[in-house]
């Protein structure tokens, strides 16, 4: 810590009770009490360093009193401050430090010791040492946490905003084109080798290798009056937002206590959290989350994501305000493609408990999401698009589409909750468009899953559930699982299995296509001499074919035993249930009548109403015949 040494005289002054003496062989002529400590002085030592002790000792002149009593219960600093005055102004030594220059300073002031009453005088010493002092990033952190003391006095003398000045240059600045010793703080390990001399100024810091993070916890035992004046500081003085944001989420995580208790809310240990939403909030710490996020800055994606949401976590814990809540969850949804499945989880804070996690507030952050995209997207469309976008695809489905699997995953997670009603899945599930997902596998596992813990639905519970999935993008597993899945509607099963037959029929399509495009290659080049390496091509391509075609042939072994599966289903139903018409209306398809009168089955359980009619004649398709006058062949 640098010091400035002043005075050359021994030490004159003993304390005796509460009492200060000086021992200079005169009787005391002034007595002046600061609190509960009377110091018993000389008049003469005093008025000649002091404008207004000068004035209140000529006060008591005209009076027959022979010892002057004066009073200062305000001065800056007390007692303690005012020995280290009364030591100056007799010419003892005296050290001025980081830690008493500001109360000396603001008491200087007070007392008026400027140049008038003497060459050399406090208040051109202490003005002196500090500016020397704000050249070294430690004593100038040392000097504004002492300015907390005499506040308004350090206010009225700018001393507070000139080390914020001088701490704001520092922290934007290149830390290795200046010699100050910044790793000299808090955290700086000491040398145990010896002293390092900085511009006159003895200092046992030793230097570090430091990056941009170099001050982050220096900067974090400040109050939090101060540190957001020094953020506001650097700010303005054009710090980069990401080191503002580290900054911020530095002093959150060492005097937010709530925002580390995230592991016992998501290991699903809610005991803590149920005794802190009962008892009273916590004035202190809901304050420093309002500020805080006041200052976190308004660029996307410069704040990590999962912060922001850990934060909206512990703001519904301290029921902080509703602006706040409101500005995190527009935060956070303004980068939601960057947030993380565990962090959305998010217990329900409010008093009902209505369900375990709370959806609203997901279902909120995910509208908000859905106006920034179709915000970016309308600027995309209609800015000029390059070269390389047109080459490279357009990316702004990017985001979106991350967004719909982390929404399919959360409606994944909160589908066992028995307390989740229809309509909440249902409007948030529907928010996110279908052209945002690419397959549907995962919203289809949300609504199975969603299925399986509701069982009390109705069919047209499951039918409406069912439509905020496409069966046309659901991949072969998936398809698999739902062809034997008891759980969908049967109109579900029969349009996943239809699906599935006309995926088969055009992959079939294509490989009778290439295999014949091969056949007219073949004849087309045959009188050409083959090369060594045109022979090997072909007999790869033959190789694959062969595999290829196996397993298509694997494919439709299975779908005939799930047709055969199906068929002796529906002929115990006939037996159990009525008439084909009835089974039919079940489907949902509508029966034709031919011109003898006779029903007539579409073909493969095709559905008239919602496919495109069937291609011409085929022949039979695994094993089903077509249904002859009022017959249907099983």
């Amino acid at each position: 810590m640098a010091c400035m040494k002043l005075g050359s005289k021994p030490e004159v002054f003993h304390l005796d009770g509460q009492s200060w003496f000086c021992s200079t062989g005169l009787p005391s002529d002034v007595i002046v009490e600061v609190g509960e400590i009377a110091f018993h002085l000389h008049k003469f030592p005093l008025l000649s360093r002091s404008g207004l002790l000068e004035n209140l000792i000529a006060e008591f002149s005209g009076k027959d009193e022979n010892t002057c009593t004066l009073q200062f219960h305000d001065l800056p600093g007390g007692a303690k401050v005012f020995l280290i005055i009364a030591k100056f102004c007799y010419g003892v030594k005296i050290e001025l430090n980081a830690s008493n220059i500001v109360s000396i300073r603001c008491a200087a002031e007070y007392l008026q010791m400027s140049e008038d009453y003497g060459e050399g005088n406090l208040i051109l010493q202490t003005e002196s040492f500090l500016n020397e002092i704000f050249g070294n990033w430690t004593d100038s952190l040392r000097v504004l946490e002492t300015c907390e003391e005499v506040f308004s006095h350090a206010e009225d003398l700018h001393v507070v905003s000139r080390c914020l000045n001088s701490l704001a240059m520092k922290a934007c600045a290149d830390p290795s084109l200046f010699n100050w010793p910044v790793s000299g703080g808090r955290s700086a390990v000491q040398s145990p080798e010896g002293n390092m001399f900085w511009n006159g100024i003895c200092t046992t810091a030793r230097p570090q290798p430091v990056g941009e993070d170099w001050w982050y916890e220096d900067v974090s035992f400040l109050t939090l009056p101060l540190y957001k004046r020094l953020i506001l500081a650097v700010e303005a003085r054009g710090m980069k937002p990401e080191k503002i944001s580290g900054s911020l989420i530095h002093y959150t995580k060492k005097h937010l206590y709530l925002l580390g208790r995230e592991s016992s809310f998501q290991s699903g240990d809610y005991s803590a959290l149920g005794s802190t939403v009962s008892s009273p909030p916590n004035a202190e710490q809901r304050n420093l989350l309002e500020q805080i996020v006041e200052l976190l800055p308004d660029r996307k994606g410069v704040t990590p994501t999962n912060f922001l949401l850990r934060l909206l976590r512990t703001s519904m814990v301290l029921h902080a305000s509703p602006s706040c809540r409101d500005n995190l969850e527009k935060r956070v949804g303004a980068q939601l493609d960057q947030a993380a499945l565990e962090d959305l989880l998010i217990p329900s804070m409010g008093y009902s408990m209505e369900t375990l996690y709370d959806v609203d507030c997901v279902q909120r952050i995910l509208d908000y999401f859905m106006i920034v995209d179709r915000d970016t997207s309308d600027c995309t469309s209609n800015s000029v698009v390059d070269e390389g976008q047109l080459m490279g695809g357009s990316h702004s489905l990017t985001p979106i589409t991350m967004v719909a699997n982390l929404m399919d995953g959360f409606l994944a997670e909160v589908a066992p909750d028995p307390n989740l009603k229809l309509l909440k899945f249902q409007s948030l599930a529907a928010v996110i468009p279908e052209y945002a997902r690419p397959l549907d596998d995962g919203i289809y596992r949300a609504i199975d899953i969603y299925l399986k813990a509701h069982p009390w639905l109705t069919d047209s519970e499951r039918e409406q559930i069912c439509r905020l999935m496409n069966c046309q993008k659901l991949s072969l597993e998936a398809s698999t699982h739902a062809a034997q899945n008891e759980r969908l509607p049967l109109r579900v099963i029969v349009q996943v299995l239809f699906f599935e037959q006309l995926r088969l029929r055009t992959s079939v399509a294509g490989w009778f296509f290439v295999s014949d495009n091969l056949e007219n290659l073949q004849n087309h080049s045959g009188n050409l001499a083959l090369t060594r390496t045109e022979a090997s091509h072909q007999a790869g391509t033959r190789r694959n074919q062969v595999v290829a075609v196996d397993n298509v042939r694997e494919r439709v072994s299975e779908l005939e035993k799930e047709c055969l599966s199906m068929k002796e289903e529906l002929e115990k139903l006939v037996k159990t249930k009525g008439t084909w018409n009835s089974i039919f209306r079940r489907f949902g398809f509508k029966p034709k009548s031919n011109k003898s009168g006779d029903t007539k089955v579409p073909k493969n359980g095709d559905n008239a109403k919602e496919q495109p009619a069937p291609a011409p004649a085929a022949p039979a398709v695994n094993g089903i015949k077509k249904p002859t006058n009022g017959e249907v062949e099983g």
